[in-house]
């Protein structure tokens, strides 16, 4: 019960961006396990895409690892702990900034795609985030299986990305190229409450404010002792 209890409070507190990548990952992983789903129906094809209208394959791509194994629980442990680093680190707070990163390392690897003819991109999804955070995992495609090419677009792209973000608009004349789109910030940037809104009673917790009620009708400690004494003495 401790061990479900501890593992429910530890997915709840990830933030949202991962954690509903990562549950996205996890599902479609398990939903082609148990055969409900084929895999044929997930990898990159762009001809599919366009000509059959399969544009749900520009997203499950990045959904699909493998079957489940060695190679499946080490990527996700990598795009777990990359996708958090960078959601709590350098975009905390900027929640829609770091979905236009994923949005914009995912375009990027799909037109590499269509020259290296790859079909599933997840993996270097991870390794495109992981130049982000300054750590990327040479040995990673060796002691995997991974595909090189796969891992090389990823930190190709992520290394782009660094350099649109970071290094141009900090030179002479440069400019950042990568603007959050308003309707992201609309959908994902929290709004702060306003300090001077004062909630109608029915907005309250509990509606009616009681608590204040019943502290002036029943004053407490020793002063509303003595002023419970005399109004009993001034009414004797």
């Amino acid at each position: 019960m401790m061990a479900h209890l501890t593992f429910q409070q530890e997915y709840m507190q990830m933030p949202p961006v991962t954690r509903a990548y990562t549950t996205a990952c996890v599902a479609t992983t398990i939903l082609v396990q148990l055969d409900v789903v084929s895999p044929f129906t997930l990898y990159f094809n762009p001809t599919l895409i366009l000509r059959h209208y399969q544009v749900w394959r520009l997203v499950t791509t990045f959904l699909f690892f493998g079957t489940m194994g060695f190679n499946f629980l080490f990527n996700m442990i990598f795009t777990y702990r990359y996708c958090r680093m960078l959601e709590e680190g350098s975009f905390r707070g900027r929640t829609a900034d770091f979905v236009l990163m994923m949005v914009f390392g995912g375009a990027a690897m799909m037109v590499c795609a269509l020259f290296c003819q790859l079909l599933f991109l997840g993996q270097a999804f991870h390794h495109h985030a992981g130049v982000r955070v300054g750590q990327t995992e040479p040995l990673c495609p060796v002691l995997l299986g991974n595909s090189v090419l796969v891992d090389l677009v990823g930190i190709a792209v992520g290394h782009v990305y660094y350099f649109l973000e970071d290094v141009f608009p900090q030179r002479s004349g440069g400019i950042r190229m990568l603007k959050t789109p308003k309707i992201l910030a609309r959908l994902f940037e929290a709004h702060p409450d306003d300090p001077a809104y004062n909630p109608l009673p029915e907005e309250r917790p509990g509606g009616f404010p009681w608590g204040e009620a019943l502290q002036g009708a029943w004053p407490q400690g020793r002063e509303g002792q003595q002023q419970q004494q005399q109004q009993q003495q001034q009414q004797q």
